[in-house]
């Protein structure tokens, strides 16, 4: 039988009026430190975006997550937070912000394969 791995997770969101509290959510971040996994993935739905924020630029959107991406896996792009070890981009990464993008608290879980798990959970959180 394949052992559970212990993960944390946060929800990556779009908060285009910061002052209005309202998001929606576009990707996950997941860390499973038994693994050494550290991955997030985003699904922009640019015609959902755009109604809820109509002066919301997509393209800008899309780099930030890209180099939140980077920053995931340690990329030597990713400027000096990439080069940390994976725990604190983790921790730098789902830090509270008040930035139009933010991320949930962290969530706990346990799984047998992140890959699945991060797949499941942009499935259940986003899409």
């Amino acid at each position: 039988m394949q052992e559970l791995h212990l993960f944390e997770y946060a929800v990556i969101r779009v908060v285009p009026r910061v002052e209005r509290d309202e998001f929606l959510n576009v990707g996950v971040i997941l860390y499973c430190a038994r693994k050494k996994y550290l991955t997030a993935a985003y699904m922009l739905d640019e015609e959902r975006l755009k109604a809820f924020s109509s002066k919301l630029d997509v393209n800008e959107l899309r780099n930030h997550l890209d180099s939140l991406m980077l920053i995931c896996t340690g990329s030597k792009d990713s400027g000096p937070i990439g080069q940390l070890d994976a725990p604190s981009r983790f921790r730098w990464l789902t830090a509270m912000r008040s930035t139009v993008i933010q991320t949930s608290r962290v969530h706990p879980g346990f799984c047998k394969d992140p890959e699945l798990k991060l797949r499941f959970l942009l499935e259940e959180q986003v899409l």
